[in-house]
Protein backbone atom coordinates (compact mmCIF):
# COMPACT_ATOMS: atom_id res chain seq x y z
CA UNK A 1 0.00 0.00 0.00
CA UNK A 2 1.39 3.62 -0.39
CA UNK A 3 2.29 5.83 2.56
CA UNK A 4 -1.15 7.88 3.46
CA UNK A 5 -1.48 11.11 4.54
CA UNK A 6 -4.40 12.84 6.44
CA UNK A 7 -4.27 16.05 6.94
CA UNK A 8 -7.23 17.60 9.35
CA UNK A 9 -7.76 21.53 8.25
CA UNK A 10 -9.85 24.37 8.91
CA UNK A 11 -7.96 25.23 5.15
CA UNK A 12 -8.22 22.09 2.74
CA UNK A 13 -7.64 23.87 -0.04
CA UNK A 14 -4.17 24.70 1.41
CA UNK A 15 -3.73 21.02 -0.21
CA UNK A 16 -1.96 20.18 -1.96
CA UNK A 17 -0.16 23.41 -2.31
CA UNK A 18 3.31 22.92 -3.14
CA UNK A 19 3.25 19.20 -2.42
CA UNK A 20 1.46 18.69 -5.58
CA UNK A 21 4.62 19.78 -7.82
CA UNK A 22 8.39 18.18 -8.34
CA UNK A 23 9.12 15.39 -7.45
CA UNK A 24 6.38 15.11 -4.68
CA UNK A 25 3.79 15.79 -7.08
CA UNK A 26 4.83 13.14 -9.33
CA UNK A 27 5.16 10.41 -7.07
CA UNK A 28 1.54 11.68 -5.86
CA UNK A 29 0.25 10.99 -9.88
CA UNK A 30 1.70 7.60 -9.46
CA UNK A 31 0.20 6.73 -6.50
CA UNK A 32 3.36 6.60 -4.43
CA UNK A 33 1.77 8.31 -1.49
CA UNK A 34 -1.94 9.68 -1.11
CA UNK A 35 -3.01 12.92 0.46
CA UNK A 36 -6.60 13.71 1.95
CA UNK A 37 -7.39 17.23 3.26
CA UNK A 38 -10.81 17.11 5.76
CA UNK A 39 -12.32 20.15 6.79
CA UNK A 40 -12.74 20.00 10.30
CA UNK A 41 -15.29 22.81 10.57
CA UNK A 42 -17.84 19.44 8.90
CA UNK A 43 -17.41 18.40 12.73
CA UNK A 44 -18.79 21.57 14.54
CA UNK A 45 -21.51 22.44 16.96
CA UNK A 46 -24.71 24.81 15.80
CA UNK A 47 -25.75 26.77 12.97
CA UNK A 48 -22.55 28.35 12.48
CA UNK A 49 -20.31 25.03 12.83
CA UNK A 50 -18.79 26.67 15.35
CA UNK A 51 -15.66 24.47 16.38
CA UNK A 52 -13.98 26.99 18.97
CA UNK A 53 -14.88 28.48 22.25
CA UNK A 54 -12.86 31.12 24.57
CA UNK A 55 -10.88 29.78 27.21
CA UNK A 56 -11.08 28.61 30.87
CA UNK A 57 -9.32 30.86 32.97
CA UNK A 58 -9.17 34.14 30.83
CA UNK A 59 -7.13 35.46 27.87
CA UNK A 60 -6.81 36.29 24.67
CA UNK A 61 -8.07 34.76 21.74
CA UNK A 62 -10.21 31.39 21.27
CA UNK A 63 -9.41 27.51 21.23
CA UNK A 64 -10.64 24.73 19.29
CA UNK A 65 -12.75 22.46 21.05
CA UNK A 66 -12.16 19.14 21.88
CA UNK A 67 -15.46 17.17 20.73
CA UNK A 68 -15.41 18.70 17.27
CA UNK A 69 -11.71 17.58 16.93
CA UNK A 70 -11.95 14.70 18.61
CA UNK A 71 -14.84 14.08 15.90
CA UNK A 72 -13.30 14.75 13.22
CA UNK A 73 -10.32 12.38 13.78
CA UNK A 74 -12.44 9.65 14.77
CA UNK A 75 -13.59 10.09 11.37
CA UNK A 76 -10.25 9.93 9.77
CA UNK A 77 -8.86 7.66 11.46
CA UNK A 78 -11.94 5.13 11.47
CA UNK A 79 -10.87 3.44 15.07
CA UNK A 80 -8.20 0.40 13.23
CA UNK A 81 -6.25 3.32 12.00
CA UNK A 82 -2.42 2.89 12.81
CA UNK A 83 -1.39 5.61 11.36
CA UNK A 84 0.56 7.93 14.22
CA UNK A 85 -1.39 11.37 14.97
CA UNK A 86 0.62 14.43 14.46
CA UNK A 87 -0.36 17.54 16.11
CA UNK A 88 1.68 20.79 14.79
CA UNK A 89 2.05 23.35 17.40
CA UNK A 90 4.57 25.77 18.52
CA UNK A 91 5.49 24.09 21.80
CA UNK A 92 6.05 19.91 19.93
CA UNK A 93 9.19 18.57 20.08
CA UNK A 94 11.18 19.44 17.14
CA UNK A 95 10.72 18.48 13.65
CA UNK A 96 14.15 16.43 13.10
CA UNK A 97 15.24 14.01 10.31
CA UNK A 98 15.35 10.70 12.84
CA UNK A 99 11.49 11.41 12.99
CA UNK A 100 11.18 12.16 9.33
CA UNK A 101 12.71 9.07 8.54
CA UNK A 102 10.79 7.06 11.52
CA UNK A 103 7.70 8.61 9.65
CA UNK A 104 8.64 7.76 6.51
CA UNK A 105 9.21 3.95 7.80
CA UNK A 106 5.86 3.34 8.57
CA UNK A 107 1.73 3.66 7.08
CA UNK A 108 1.76 7.44 6.77
CA UNK A 109 0.46 9.77 9.19
CA UNK A 110 -2.70 12.05 10.26
CA UNK A 111 -1.98 15.48 10.75
CA UNK A 112 -3.48 18.20 12.66
CA UNK A 113 -3.39 21.65 12.27
CA UNK A 114 -4.14 24.01 14.79
CA UNK A 115 -5.18 27.34 14.52
CA UNK A 116 -6.23 30.36 17.13
CA UNK A 117 -4.46 29.97 20.19
CA UNK A 118 -4.60 25.84 19.54
CA UNK A 119 -5.98 23.18 21.05
CA UNK A 120 -7.81 21.67 24.19
CA UNK A 121 -5.38 19.39 25.88
CA UNK A 122 -7.72 17.21 26.67
CA UNK A 123 -7.92 15.85 22.98
CA UNK A 124 -4.18 15.82 23.10
CA UNK A 125 -4.17 13.67 25.75
CA UNK A 126 -7.12 11.50 25.00
CA UNK A 127 -5.86 10.46 21.38
CA UNK A 128 -1.97 10.28 22.32
CA UNK A 129 -1.00 13.00 20.03
CA UNK A 130 2.62 13.71 18.82
CA UNK A 131 3.26 17.41 19.00
CA UNK A 132 5.35 18.29 16.72
CA UNK A 133 7.34 22.00 15.87
CA UNK A 134 9.10 22.87 12.65
CA UNK A 135 10.75 25.64 14.54
CA UNK A 136 11.11 28.09 17.39
CA UNK A 137 8.52 30.69 15.76
CA UNK A 138 4.86 31.17 15.71
CA UNK A 139 2.67 30.57 12.17
CA UNK A 140 -0.92 32.15 11.93
CA UNK A 141 -1.46 28.12 11.46
CA UNK A 142 -0.58 24.03 11.38
CA UNK A 143 -1.15 24.07 7.77
CA UNK A 144 2.56 25.48 6.63
CA UNK A 145 4.14 23.28 9.04
CA UNK A 146 1.89 20.14 7.53
CA UNK A 147 3.15 20.71 4.41
CA UNK A 148 6.91 20.66 5.54
CA UNK A 149 6.67 17.44 7.40
CA UNK A 150 5.12 16.42 4.15
CA UNK A 151 7.77 17.29 2.10
CA UNK A 152 10.26 16.02 4.08
CA UNK A 153 8.38 12.65 4.58
CA UNK A 154 7.80 11.74 1.11
CA UNK A 155 10.96 12.63 -0.46
CA UNK A 156 12.60 9.77 1.69
CA UNK A 157 9.66 7.30 0.47
CA UNK A 158 11.07 4.46 -1.92
CA UNK A 159 11.24 5.73 -5.52
CA UNK A 160 10.83 9.14 -5.13
CA UNK A 161 14.14 10.48 -5.53
CA UNK A 162 16.14 10.06 -9.05
CA UNK A 163 18.70 8.02 -7.12
CA UNK A 164 18.94 6.02 -4.11
CA UNK A 165 21.86 7.45 -2.76
CA UNK A 166 20.61 11.45 -2.95
CA UNK A 167 20.10 11.49 0.17
CA UNK A 168 22.72 9.72 1.90
CA UNK A 169 24.85 12.65 2.69
CA UNK A 170 22.50 15.04 3.24
CA UNK A 171 22.43 17.48 6.34
CA UNK A 172 21.59 15.45 9.17
CA UNK A 173 21.44 11.87 7.42
CA UNK A 174 23.52 9.16 9.26
CA UNK A 175 25.65 8.59 6.35
CA UNK A 176 26.14 12.44 6.36
CA UNK A 177 27.33 12.41 9.66
CA UNK A 178 24.08 12.19 11.75
CA UNK A 179 24.46 15.47 13.15
CA UNK A 180 26.49 17.69 10.91
CA UNK A 181 25.38 19.79 7.88
CA UNK A 182 25.90 19.33 4.65
CA UNK A 183 29.54 20.44 2.58
CA UNK A 184 28.93 22.75 -0.28
CA UNK A 185 28.21 21.77 -4.02
CA UNK A 186 29.90 22.94 -6.90
CA UNK A 187 29.39 22.62 -11.12
CA UNK A 188 30.26 23.62 -14.40
CA UNK A 189 31.59 26.43 -14.92
CA UNK A 190 34.86 25.50 -13.15
CA UNK A 191 35.23 29.28 -13.13
CA UNK A 192 32.37 32.01 -12.82
CA UNK A 193 33.16 35.69 -12.08
CA UNK A 194 36.40 35.28 -10.83
CA UNK A 195 35.32 32.08 -8.07
CA UNK A 196 36.93 28.93 -8.90
CA UNK A 197 35.85 25.46 -7.76
CA UNK A 198 38.38 24.07 -4.98
CA UNK A 199 41.18 22.30 -6.49
CA UNK A 200 40.54 19.08 -4.67
CA UNK A 201 37.26 19.12 -6.16
CA UNK A 202 39.00 18.49 -9.81
CA UNK A 203 41.95 16.58 -8.39
CA UNK A 204 40.03 13.47 -9.47
CA UNK A 205 41.47 11.74 -6.02
CA UNK A 206 38.54 10.31 -3.91
CA UNK A 207 39.86 9.67 -1.21
CA UNK A 208 40.98 13.39 -0.59
CA UNK A 209 37.67 14.82 -2.33
CA UNK A 210 35.96 12.87 0.84
CA UNK A 211 38.24 14.53 3.45
CA UNK A 212 37.29 17.65 2.05
CA UNK A 213 33.77 17.06 1.91
CA UNK A 214 34.15 16.28 6.23
CA UNK A 215 36.04 18.86 7.01
CA UNK A 216 33.67 21.19 5.33
CA UNK A 217 31.01 19.57 7.15
CA UNK A 218 32.70 20.19 10.29
CA UNK A 219 33.37 23.49 9.71
CA UNK A 220 30.29 24.51 8.55
CA UNK A 221 28.56 22.65 11.57
CA UNK A 222 30.55 24.80 13.88
CA UNK A 223 30.18 28.07 12.69
CA UNK A 224 26.18 27.96 11.80
CA UNK A 225 25.05 25.28 14.47
CA UNK A 226 27.17 25.17 17.39
CA UNK A 227 24.50 23.37 19.39
CA UNK A 228 24.84 20.81 16.79
CA UNK A 229 28.87 20.77 16.90
CA UNK A 230 28.72 20.13 20.78
CA UNK A 231 26.16 17.18 20.56
CA UNK A 232 28.84 15.48 17.77
CA UNK A 233 31.68 16.26 19.57
CA UNK A 234 30.10 14.59 22.68
CA UNK A 235 29.06 11.18 20.61
CA UNK A 236 32.91 11.71 19.79
CA UNK A 237 34.25 11.77 23.09
CA UNK A 238 31.78 9.42 24.40
CA UNK A 239 32.28 6.54 21.76
CA UNK A 240 36.48 7.17 22.22
CA UNK A 241 36.33 6.41 26.17
CA UNK A 242 34.08 3.48 25.43
CA UNK A 243 36.63 2.27 23.28
CA UNK A 244 39.60 2.90 25.80
CA UNK A 245 37.55 1.20 29.03
CA UNK A 246 37.46 -1.95 26.31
Amino acid sequence: MSWRATVLTLFPEMFPGSLGMSLAGRALERGDWSLEARQIRDFGTGRHRNVDDTPFGGGAGMVMRPDVVDAAIEAAMQGGDDRPLLYMTPRGRPLQQALVRDLASGPGAVILCGRYEGLDQRVIEARNMVEVSVGDYVLSGGEPAALVLLDACVRLLPGVMGASESGEEESFSPNGGGTLLEYPHYTRPAEWNGRRVPDVLLSGHHAEVARWRAAQSAAATQERRPDLWAKQTGFAAAAHAAHVEI
